[in-house]
């Protein structure tokens, strides 16, 4: 498995795990009656928090995926020759993230697709004002479709790293 297949995952993981603490916290706390529905500053502040969270999260998950990524090929690297070069497996580690064309076309056609459903999001989260859904109806489509839309696209990714991309 490659590198930028192993941050999809890593990344796919960590956005299912914020979301579904959002769902669980918010939604558990209207469930419970202790938020009012139309209370849009305890809604704004809840997305504000868990942005924030995902953020953080996103960055500590990623700089341990990397430092763990980097023992496994230092200790494979070591296994294998039978030696510890510190150069040899610094040159194996970049080796093993290096980005080429197809890694960017891919990245490109994933963040379009996450786009697209974030997009798609947007649009509903208007069309829910139109029917008269309140505001933080609106706020939840918005939010979840983004959170959504980025998790599909470390989906697409992984898709596209399996099957190829085809230049027809």
């Amino acid at each position: 498995m490659s590198y930028q297949e192993k941050r999809s995952i890593v990344s796919i993981i960590t956005g299912s795990i914020i979301l579904a603490a959002y769902c669980i916290y918010a939604f558990g706390k209207y469930q419970s009656g202790l938020v009012a529905p139309d209370d849009l500053k305890f809604w704004a502040s809840t997305i504000l928090k868990f942005i924030g969270i995902g953020i953080v999260a996103f960055i500590i998950i990623l700089i341990i995926f990397h430092i763990m990524l980097s023992v496994s090929i230092a200790v494979s690297q070591a296994v294998k020759d039978g030696n510890y070069d510190d150069k040899e497996i610094e040159k194996a580690i970049k080796v093993d993230m290096i980005e080429d064309e197809m890694d960017k076309l891919i990245e490109l056609k994933s963040l379009r697709f996450g786009f697209s459903v974030a997009g798609f999001g947007f649009i509903a989260g208007l069309v829910a004002l139109i029917f008269n859904f309140s505001a933080v109806v609106m706020l939840n489509i918005l939010f979840i479709s983004f959170s959504v839309g980025s998790i599909l696209e470390g989906f697409v990714k992984i898709f596209y790293y399996r099957r190829g991309l085809s230049h027809a």
